[in-house]
């Protein structure tokens, strides 16, 4: 009943529950205050928080860089040609040089600038590379012309020069795949592999692409280096009236050079197919820390309800229903967490995103981007809701007897 200017009121079923669930509620501020009552208690559980989320943010960012590393590596325009039967081992691969010649005189459609067919003959592999007298590592060469800048567009020169003999140009990842520093693959510094030394002449990037991990040299010094005289692949570019049917009906027609075509987005896309169980491990691994998270808030949350049992005991004599108690402690929980969760998210933005990690495919940027942020964020609150529920659940069923008794 309600007493107004006009006469009695009834409430209504829903009013009634909202009255008794918002209006009885306690104060926003006593939770705020509770948390600065126990500075001690408050900035271990913001630490432990914190750290969590972190990691979180390390998991995130380290597949979100994955999968751009791959999105960003294919063109749409850009078929590749390679061995028939090689999937996506492209090191394996191994066609006739003269491929490289049949495709653009058997194929319409080819882009060409200037005379210039973007036609790119290459040689990939995988071998042992040693910088600045480090131990040898594995890492990624790729033999290449110049027309290879007009198929590979998303490719720059940010310092030195194309390759010239003896030389080799590496991308800005190259140094994090062999596990060198910047500085000791700098232009002029040397590196050696298939028996030679090499010196490096500049510096690439690819806007975030596999290609960043690669070293480029000439394609006849690698042949050279190799005793090969076969290529790897031949990347083409088509133009606005190409069909890459075409291609792909060249290959078969040629049963006698063994060959196949695939869309570079195509051929990345299965890359990010055979990296699935990756992602999902890496995915695992987020759970798993969430659950530790977790189960670290529930063990600091019960240590802070069971020592205020006397407390929650007196609001609820004072009238304050259970459920106003247990929404005032999940709160304390939720404001801890939100601190933690910009805390780790400040964290993760200067000193995580943009980090470089070692791959089998060659080295990618960890990506803290607006879906990680928003990933972490989310874990972050659950942590503090799922951490402060069930203790507060808990202290409450001991009877209010029971609970002054602690007083």
């Amino acid at each position: 009943m309600l007493i107004t200017r006009h006469g009695l009121r009834t409430f209504s079923t829903w009013e009634f529950v909202l009255v008794s669930l918002f209006f009885r509620l306690l104060p926003w501020e006593y939770a705020i205050r509770n948390l600065f009552r126990r500075p001690l208690r408050t900035s271990l559980t913001l630490a432990g928080l914190t750290t969590v989320t972190v990691l979180v943010f390390v998991v995130v960012g380290f597949i979100r860089g994955l999968e751009r590393s791959l999105a960003v590596s294919g063109d749409l325009h850009t078929a590749i040609i390679f061995s028939l039967g090689m999937g996506e081992n492209l090191e394996y691969s191994s066609i006739p040089m003269r491929t490289s010649d049949l495709v653009p005189a058997s194929v319409s459609g080819i882009r060409k600038r200037y005379d210039q067919k973007y036609v790119s003959p290459e040689l990939y592999l995988g071998t042992l590379v040693s910088a600045a007298e480090r131990p040898a590592s594995m890492g990624l060469v790729r033999g290449v012309t110049r027309p290879a800048l007009l198929v590979r567009r998303q490719v720059e020169i940010e310092k030195g020069d194309w390759p010239g003999p003896g030389e080799v140009m590496v991308g800005r990842m190259v140094a994090t795949k062999l596990g060198a520093t910047d500085g000791e693959l700098g232009i002029g510094r040397r590196v050696v592999f298939e028996g030679r030394l090499w010196r490096v002449s500049g510096v690439f990037s690819a806007g975030g692409s596999a290609f960043e991990s690669e070293l480029w040299c000439r394609l006849d010094e690698l042949q050279q280096a190799m005793k090969r005289q076969d290529l790897s692949l031949v990347a083409v570019t088509l133009g606005s009236g190409g069909n890459f049917g075409d291609i792909d009906l060249f290959c078969k027609e040629r049963l006698d050079l063994e060959l196949q075509a695939v869309r570079e987005t195509d051929y990345y896309a299965a890359l990010q197919e055979d990296y699935k169980p990756v992602r999902w491990l890496a995915w695992l691994v987020v759970v798993l820390v969430s659950g530790a998270g977790v189960f670290a808030g529930l063990n600091t949350m019960y240590g802070s309800v069971i020592g205020r049992i006397g407390e929650l005991s007196t609001l609820q004599t004072i009238g304050f229903a259970r459920r106003a108690v247990v929404v005032s402690l999940i709160q304390e929980g939720m404001l801890l967490a939100a601190a933690a969760s910009l805390l780790a998210a400040l964290i993760a933005l200067v000193f995580i995103n943009g980090g470089t990690v070692r791959f089998t495919m060659g080295a990618f940027s960890l990506r803290v981007d607006s879906i990680a942020i928003l990933i972490g964020c989310s874990v972050g609150l659950l942590l503090g809701f799922f951490g402060a529920l069930p203790p507060a659940i808990r202290a409450l069923r001991m009877p209010i007897v029971e609970g002054l008794k602690a007083v």
